[in-house]
């Protein structure tokens, strides 16, 4: 269907529905308490000139997956996931490989092809022998089958579910790899992608992972630009950012000189109306039981874009038994003073002129993964040089496997 046929009305609801949601009052001061988080809590950037001049290891992870169907039933499809280390600025190396450009550390399945039910399974049961992932699985002590939220034949329904599913329990493994690795010591940060409330495996062994990691001083945060918590809360951002620039920037008693450096960052604890208006309750419960994951979620501004309203801000989930201490006895009492050294020392990494607001290390993982657009001619390519090489096929056969029949018709 070309564009021009979509219905008016069709498009009509959508401009409704994003207006709807974009003009929400939920009532947020834009004159913060310290005692209230759920206001904003107003802090000066860190000074640029300060930014690397701390040995924090600041890790960050990611994954990706992608896949390619052939006319002829043939499918690849390949997911990865890795991490990278930045420490004073500079990237540290994670692997062994004598490499002067990849310097840190992911991992790529064998098994990507599939032509029948049976692939789907190798694909799925090859998951648990990854290193990380059995690594994962020896310290929760039990099987796949109590960890996951699906069963084996519910994750390999298709290809695009069970590669999603490989992609994200790779992930999750990686936190424990990086917070084992000799050169991880408390203090330092892990950075994931997206939240603290992974799908694919159940809430106890969740927490039980966010307790290790809080037990060895590790600080473990997901950040995401990407959340309907952003639509959700866009007037109440406007409201803030128009007070911290136009009212306070003027007042406020920054240590910075330099008038181009003097920025004003905020974050706060989001609401549960707000939550549940985007989430829903189970996702967004702040709690350890009886919601998903482990994860406090955050709206933070760490830095400042010109008249770009809405970049400037992300969604950072915190681990909440860094976050609220005492909750696994019932105590409700929020670590202030962790949580604005969290979103102050978040800022080292926030002030790349590539990338304001959104912590580098992140995108350069992003990067790192990253199945790109050209996965599929890359894939083919190297298949096919295969093919050719120990001659197993005739030209015309090997031409024939990969051919895209809708570039033909």
């Amino acid at each position: 269907m070309a564009g021009k046929d979509i219905p008016d009305s069709a498009i009509e609801l959508v401009a409704k529905h994003i207006n709807v949601r974009n003009s929400k009052n939920y009532s947020i001061p834009v004159v913060g308490h310290p005692d209230n988080l759920e206001t904003p809590q107003i802090f000066e950037i860190l000074p640029f000139d300060q930014i690397d001049a701390s040995d924090r290891r600041f890790y960050a992870v990611d994954g990706s997956y992608n896949s390619e169907q052939f006319y002829n039933g043939l499918s690849i499809g390949l997911y990865s996931a890795g991490y990278i280390c930045y420490q004073r600025g500079s990237q540290l190396r994670l692997n062994a490989l004598d490499d002067p450009v990849v310097l840190g550390q992911s991992y790529f399945p064998q098994n990507i092809l599939v032509s029948s039910e049976e692939h789907l399974f190798a694909i799925y049961d090859e998951l648990l022998t990854l290193p990380p992932v059995k690594s994962l699985l020896n310290f929760w002590s039990t099987t796949p089958e109590t960890v996951f939220s699906l069963g084996k034949a519910a994750v390999c329904t298709n290809l695009s579910s069970l590669l999603s599913f490989c992609q994200e329990v790779l992930e999750i493994a990686l936190l424990l790899e990086i917070a084992e690795l000799d050169g991880t010591h408390s203090g330092d940060f892990i950075l994931r992608d997206g939240t603290l409330r992974p799908l694919q495996v159940k809430q106890p062994f969740l927490v039980t992972l966010g307790r290790h990691i809080h037990d060895k001083g590790i600080i473990l945060v997901a950040v995401t630009k990407q959340s309907p918590i952003k639509m959700e809360l866009a007037y109440c951002f406007k409201q803030i950012d128009n007070y911290l620039q136009n009212e306070l920037k003027s007042q406020y008693p920054f240590v910075e000189q330099n008038p181009k450096r003097k920025k004003l960052c905020c974050w706060f604890e989001v609401p549960d109306v707000v939550l549940h208006a985007s989430y829903g309750s189970m996702f967004a419960k702040k709690a350890i039981r009886g919601g998903r994951g482990f994860g406090l979620f955050m709206a933070a501004r760490l830095d400042y874009v010109e008249k770009l309203q809405n970049y400037d801000w992300i969604v950072v989930d915190v681990n909440i038994l860094d976050a609220v201490p005492g909750i696994e006895s019932g105590d409700q009492q929020r670590n202030k003073e962790f949580l604005d050294t969290v979103f102050k020392e978040l800022t080292r990494l926030t002030q790349e002129h590539y990338i304001l607001g959104y912590p580098y290390p992140l995108a350069e993982v992003h990067n790192f993964v990253s199945l790109k657009s050209d996965f599929k001619d890359e894939i083919i390519k190297r298949v096919k040089y295969s093919l050719y090489k120990d001659q197993l096929l005739d030209h015309v056969d090997i031409e024939n496997l990969f051919l895209d029949v809708h570039d033909r018709f």
